[in-house]
């Protein structure tokens, strides 16, 4: 079994910091992709920053200059670094990974996600 813990999250005030962590853990082969969800209240879940295995990254427009995805190879972490929150970036994030997992015997790619970290930008 695959999971996806997720921690950091929280209340922060309007230009604070905060950074995300999400460990991927179980059968793990590779880590091929993560990224980073977000669903603000009343919306949709959208894309928020991902990266490929060989360090691409994308960010949404929204974000771009305050928040920056990366990952640490041997803790089979990724990391979501969010600088100059402003309150729209309240909402409830998720990271996502496709890992490379043994099962039945077969090696599987499989979409995981971890649990909802409630981030909260107010004053």
């Amino acid at each position: 079994q695959v999971q996806l813990e997720g921690s950091g999250g929280g209340l922060v005030q309007p230009g604070g910091s905060l950074r995300l962590s999400c460990a991927a853990s179980g059968d793990v082969f590779s880590l091929d992709y993560m990224a980073w969800y977000r669903q603000a209240p009343g919306k949709q879940r959208d894309l928020v920053a991902d990266m490929h295995s060989g360090g691409i990254t994308n960010y949404a427009d929204s974000v771009k200059g305050r928040f920056t995805i990366s990952r640490d190879n041997a803790k089979n972490t990724v990391y979501l670094q969010m600088n100059s929150l402003k309150p729209e970036d309240t909402a409830v994030y998720y990271c996502n990974a496709h890992v490379l997992s043994r099962v039945d015997q077969r090696y599987k790619y499989l979409e995981v996600w971890g649990q909802g970290i409630l981030v909260t930008v107010s004053s």
